[in-house]
């Protein structure tokens, strides 16, 4: 297995952890407001992470810091925004809307790095985009504040994949991954005071805590900072595009909730994209080389 082919494999296995984040939510989220519980999640993860580097704490640098500061910025701002304009809109809208950042991404490379994506990448674009669109069903009821605010959220975790993919390369992935966690509670500690405070404890609420902190913000985030340096942030936000595809799968199983014919096209075409995405340029490449050999 190549390197790059074990990162996706990675990145693809924690796509899973953050689709099942939508039941989990779900489930635990009525008890508390949207701020607090970001707080409370990431508070945990950064809690478990310096338990975990007690005995590093002082051998992170300045740079490290200074670079996570800037992806903690993104990642706290761009969540913030997901989950206050999701308070706003539909969830079907909110997931094509985020979605949406698997255009973004590659876009953001072009004008950070001077990158731009494959063929493959490309034509897995379109057909994920087109995916999501039938998977998520977004209603035609028009923008409001809510689209808008998720679909600047997806705009800054586009750039946050570049700078993520940037950064990784040179820092400590672990220091990297701790601190953009603490910094996102920062950011979420102070915007509670903002917000209509909601906390009702709960025997769900606290497992959906611990769930969230430990599984979707420890493992994902060290998961994604380690390996996503070893693809490309194209490649990497078309791997992500399987999260709701499993979040669908999920709330169908746990929740009941009916996915119909359109999404099950939507879901297909997503699992389509991602595999033109990853084998459509080797495939093109190989079949071009026995070609030339043919006819040589």
């Amino acid at each position: 297995m190549t390197t790059r082919n074990r990162a996706e494999l990675f990145l693809f296995a924690t796509t899973f952890i953050w689709g099942s984040t939508f039941v989990v939510v779900k489930a635990g989220s009525e008890n508390i407001s949207s701020s607090l519980f970001i707080a409370l999640r990431f508070g945990i993860g950064a809690l478990l992470f310096a338990i975990f580097l007690f005995k590093q704490l002082n051998t992170i640098t300045f740079q490290t810091l200074k670079k996570s500061v800037i992806l903690g910025l993104m990642l706290g701002v761009g969540i913030l925004l997901q989950n206050y304009g999701i308070y706003n809109t539909t969830a079907s809208k909110s997931a094509f809307i985020t979605g949406l950042m698997v255009i973004f991404t590659p876009i953001a490379q072009l004008i950070i790095e001077r990158k731009s994506p494959k063929i493959g990448n490309l034509i897995g674009i379109v057909i994920v985009t087109l995916g999501l669109y039938l998977l998520t069903s977004p209603s035609d009821s028009g923008i409001n504040f809510g689209d808008v605010l998720v679909f600047v959220s997806a705009l800054i975790f586009g750039v946050f994949i570049v700078y993520l993919d940037i950064f990784s390369k040179t820092e400590n992935v672990l220091h990297l991954a701790f601190l953009q966690v603490t910094i996102v509670t920062l950011i979420a500690i102070m915007v509670v005071p903002f917000e209509t405070r909601r906390f009702i404890p709960s025997t769900q609420l606290i497992l959906s805590l611990l769930y969230m902190g430990i599984c979707a913000t420890v493992f994902t985030t060290y998961i994604q900072t380690r390996f996503q340096k070893d693809t490309t942030p194209t490649r990497a936000v078309i791997i992500f595009t399987i999260e709701p595809v499993i979040a669908a799968v999920l709330a169908y199983f746990v929740l009941g909730e009916l996915l119909g014919p359109v999404g099950i096209i939507g879901a297909s075409l997503i699992i389509v994209g991602i595999l033109v995405s990853e084998f459509f340029d080797s495939f093109i490449s190989k079949l071009f080389f026995k070609n030339l050999t043919v006819e040589n």
